[in-house]
């Protein structure tokens, strides 16, 4: 192994639309930030509806900030803004008397 593959880790940058997900595997130099993993991945070019200043992230599921350092094999997620708030959801589906499955979805 090379010096500079002993620096280096991998990382998944992910970012999923109603139609289609992507996962990318990012090589990342060890101590890279969220920001740095996004960027590199090459996602911005190919969504460029993709904000990072306004767009929240996380790393498996958990918010995240553009400084937060990586660890090898961590998973970066970029989130969409949501269309429908989901206790107005909820509230809408009680006033119609419709019941949830568990998971979601009407029953």
């Amino acid at each position: 192994m090379t010096s500079s593959e002993s620096n280096s880790m991998v990382v998944e940058v992910a970012y999923a639309l109603p139609e289609e997900q992507m996962i990318l595997e990012v090589q990342v130099t060890e101590g890279a930030t969220l920001r740095q993993a996004v960027e590199q991945s090459g996602i911005l070019e190919r969504y460029p509806e993709i904000d990072l200043e306004k767009g929240k992230m996380g790393v498996f599921g958990k918010s995240a900030r553009l400084d937060r350092v990586l660890l090898e094999r961590d998973r970066v997620e970029i989130y969409r803004p949501l269309i429908a708030d989901p206790k107005e959801v909820r509230r809408q589906r009680a006033a119609a008397g419709k019941r949830m499955k568990k998971g979601g979805g009407d029953s």
